[in-house]
């Protein structure tokens, strides 16, 4: 089925029934909240804002609407917390905390704490890094020892080298031992959303810094189950690239004995919003059982005849001697925010254990 454009804008989320949520929540939880102020401080442009300029502009009305101390405005906006929807209406809230805590960096790190319950404080927590590394690393290492797994995750989500949609911080980029004791305390957490942002964490370090992960990972193999998971995510780039340590880290390591005997890439010829099905069968020509990583490179067609290539995940399989196995996954090709797409000849790698082994096309109609 053709599914393109049925996803909606992401910043709908924050649409007018969500600002008037966060409106009612000022009035319930404080006489002093002015709705009136708030709705003027969203401003006429408001529709036209992007997703996180809209969140920005949130933790500004609320300025507005709660000419208080800070003190005072900061538990007001606290009390909110439990009265908006969760998730980005959340984090509108914690987005006020960023832009007029600053200078109460004890007050605003246990707000960030609280209100990371409702959405998540990730984005929020990152000027005070920018502005007080030293103190918000110290409130963050202890974050990661908390009993409310919203708060381990912004432990190691907020200290993520390369959070997405949030500014870079040089000094963890530069230096990634500076969250190291957050890494350590999380490496077995009980919480799969504790581990996956752990995972990610990893991830990131690993394209500045893939020894240094490396390293550790490989002190970590074989502690704890939940360990495992942690590591097989956080390698995915690096395996995507062939990095033999990473394929060693997940038992890929060493030459693979196997032979595709059919690799498709249908149809060969699309039009945007069309669903490309890839399928693959190898055969092990091995003595021995071998765990064989296998993934996909799409090489996009861009402007001026040049290329972009994605790596996509297909399939970690264990292949006794001998033994065949078929794979399948099927994509739509669409446009999203991240990728445009272009008329051209598109390339299809297939990858196993890092290696290219079969080659495919499809061409993408105007």
């Amino acid at each position: 089925m053709n599914d393109i454009g049925q996803t909606p804008l992401l910043k709908d989320l924050l649409g007018p029934v969500a600002m008037a949520r966060i409106a009612a929540a000022g009035e319930q939880a404080s006489p002093r909240f002015d709705a009136r102020r708030y709705h003027a401080g969203l401003g006429a442009d408001f529709p036209a804002l992007s997703i996180m300029e809209r969140v920005r502009r949130i933790g500004d009305a609320l300025h507005a609407a709660l000419p208080l101390p800070y003190d005072d405005a900061v538990g007001v906006v606290c009390a909110m917390g439990p009265l908006v929807e969760r998730g980005f209406q959340a984090i509108g809230l914690a987005e006020y905390v960023a832009r007029h805590g600053l200078d109460h960096v004890g007050l605003s790190m246990t707000a960030l704490a609280d209100l990371t319950r409702y959405g998540s404080s990730e984005f929020a927590v990152r000027p005070f890094l920018i502005r007080h590394p030293d103190q918000a690393l110290s409130f963050m290492r202890g974050w990661a020892a908390d009993k409310d797994d919203h708060v381990r995750r912004l432990a190691s989500e907020g200290t993520r080298p390369r959070l997405p949609w949030a500014p870079r911080i040089p000094a963890l980029t530069d230096d990634p031992a500076l969250a190291a004791s957050i890494l350590e305390t999380l490496k077995a957490d009980p919480s799969p959303y504790v581990r996956k942002s752990v995972a990610n964490h990893l991830n990131d370090i690993t394209y500045r810094h893939p020894d240094w992960a490396l390293d550790r990972m490989e002190r970590w193999a074989g502690d704890h189950a939940h360990t495992g998971w942690i590591i097989r995510h956080a390698l995915r780039s690096l395996i995507k690239a062939g990095h033999p340590r990473a394929l060693a880290l997940v038992g890929a390591a060493g030459t693979v004995a196997v032979e595709v005997t059919a690799f498709t890439v249908a149809p060969t010829i699309l039009r945007l919003g069309d669903r490309l099905r890839i399928a693959v069968e190898l055969l092990s020509t091995a003595a021995r059982a071998q765990r064989l990583v296998v993934d996909y490179r799409i090489h996009y067609a861009r402007p001026g005849g040049k290329v972009s290539g994605k790596v996509f995940k297909l399939k970690t399989v264990d292949l006794a001697p001998g033994a065949r196995e078929r794979l399948e996954i099927s994509q739509v090709i669409r446009d999203f925010s991240t990728r445009r797409h272009h008329p051209g000849a598109h390339r299809v790698e297939l990858i196993v254990n890092g290696a290219t082994r079969a080659e495919g096309s499809f061409d993408l109609s105007a």
